[in-house]
């Protein structure tokens, strides 16, 4: 059996049951999945996932609202330009392709926000085609399967994609069922701290675990902090914003955080993000309305 062969018996077997994997769902509700799931844990994604979907079940559903709206419906799932991101493309979908998720690989590259990572999982999970999905994880099981390394470089390469498309079967829709039983394994077996080798599926053909699971020779690298961070000062005066019945003045965001540089630094970034807008001394998620008496710039 192949490396694909046996990752895809292990997935039939032990895959998570995972809502935007259930059959029938939506090309849509697979790129709001990948998109939330970006750098953000299932367990916080999935409610949210069905929450977003429950609102906006289309991209024209969410391209009628303004992007204040996707904004305070992303909560607290960290990174909220990733809202503005899917608005934008939901807003491209139905301007450029009738409402409906291109199948196309580059009409997906072509969606604003839509990276390679995310374009080729579209493609794959929603359509089943043959492309190599390379994210942290399948990196990690194909340094270590293959290489014989303990993990893999910060980044994806074009190296990446090839090693991954080598290993995937000819046949599309059992090429596809491969690429989501690789990041399976690495995601719930292939960890990066505490690989469970003793029930992978791999581990008969594993080059890094047959070569005495050397450790990383390189640096490893330390996980974010959160506490104390811009990331938090731009979280707690979004929340305000979020929970806004109209504009907020400058001094209710001074409240939020102690430290006036840091604060006003926070504040700004948000502004050049296009995640807020000021008007005056007053401030508005993007795309919701002005001070009374004030009239938006088209």
């Amino acid at each position: 059996m192949t490396l694909a062969d046996k990752a895809i018996a292990w997935y039939d077997d032990n895959a998570r049951d995972l809502p935007w994997r259930e059959p029938g769902t939506s090309a849509w509700a697979v790129l709001v999945s990948e998109v939330m799931l970006q750098q953000t844990p299932v367990v916080r994604v999935e409610p949210a996932w069905r929450g977003w979907l429950t609102r906006w079940p289309t991209p024209a559903a969410l391209a009628q609202d303004p992007p204040s709206e996707a904004i305070r419906m992303w909560g607290r799932l960290g990174y909220p330009r990733r809202a503005l991101r899917l608005h934008a493309c939901a807003t491209t979908i139905v301007e450029r392709h009738g409402g409906a998720v291109p199948d196309d690989l580059d009409r997906l590259l072509a969606l604003p926000g839509i990276g390679t990572y995310t374009a080729r999982a579209v493609a794959t999970f929603a359509f089943g085609q043959r492309h190599p999905v390379v994210d942290t994880n399948v990196r990690r099981v194909v340094s270590r399967a293959v290489q014989g390394l303990a993990d893999a470089g910060a980044a994806t390469t074009a190296a990446d994609l090839a090693a991954m498309a080598d290993l995937l079967p000819v046949e599309e829709a059992r090429a596809a069922r491969a690429s989501i039983a690789f990041m399976e394994i690495g995601a719930v077996v292939c960890t990066a701290r505490s690989p469970k080798c003793a029930v992978c599926p791999l581990a008969t053909d594993c080059a890094w675990r047959l070569s005495g699971a050397p450790a990383p020779s390189g640096p490893t690298r330390k996980v974010q902090r959160y506490a104390g961070t811009d990331r938090q000062v731009r979280g707690l005066l979004l929340e305000v914003l979020r929970h806004a019945t109209g504009p907020v003045p400058r001094q209710r965001l001074d409240m939020v955080w102690t430290d006036e540089v840091q604060r006003a630094r926070a504040l700004a970034g948000l502004v050049d993000d296009g995640l807020v807008e000021p008007h005056g001394d007053q401030f508005v998620l993007a795309g919701d309305a002005p001070p009374a008496g004030e009239v938006q710039s088209l």
